[in-house]
Parts: structure tokens; C-alpha cells; sequence
């Protein structure tokens, strides 16, 4: 995987706090999504959603481990 190829979101990370609701509800809207690489952050794959909740793309990230999300188009 490298910056620019699209990826989906196939897991959720583990530990996400139970009870932070909007932490839970940013990583869940983009369970079975596709976005593209935008950079790596030791190790984790960056990548930017806004515009699953109707903002522009940059304006929430999330960070994943390459193994909870699938090469969709390199």
C-alpha cells in the first residue's frame, strides 16, 4: 500500500472507548467505506472522511493499522 491508493475500511481498531459515543460514531460511519491513502503515521495509515458525515474530506481523520483495511485500487 502507498499514499494515493484507496483502501476500505474492513475493522473497527480495538479499544476504542466505550464510552466516548462520538469516537465510536466517526469510526463506525466509515466500517465498509473507501477512501484513499493520504500519508502513514508510524506504521497506522491516515486517511481522511469528512465527507461521510457531510464535511469536506480533511475535515476528521482517522488513523488504522494496515491489517483493518483491504487494498480496493492501487
Amino acid at each position: 500500500m502507498k499514499i494515493g491508493d484507496k483502501v476500505r475500511v474492513d475493522r473497527l481498531p480495538d479499544g476504542l472507548p466505550p464510552g466516548n459515543q462520538q469516537l465510536q460514531n466517526l469510526f463506525r460511519g466509515c466500517l465498509g467505506k473507501t477512501f484513499p491513502i493520504v500519508k502513514f503515521d508510524d506504521g497506522l495509515v491516515e486517511l481522511h472522511v469528512g465527507e461521510v458525515f457531510g464535511k469536506p474530506a480533511e475535515y476528521h481523520q482517522i488513523w488504522l493499522e494496515p491489517g483493518q483495511v483491504k487494498l480496493v485500487e492501487a
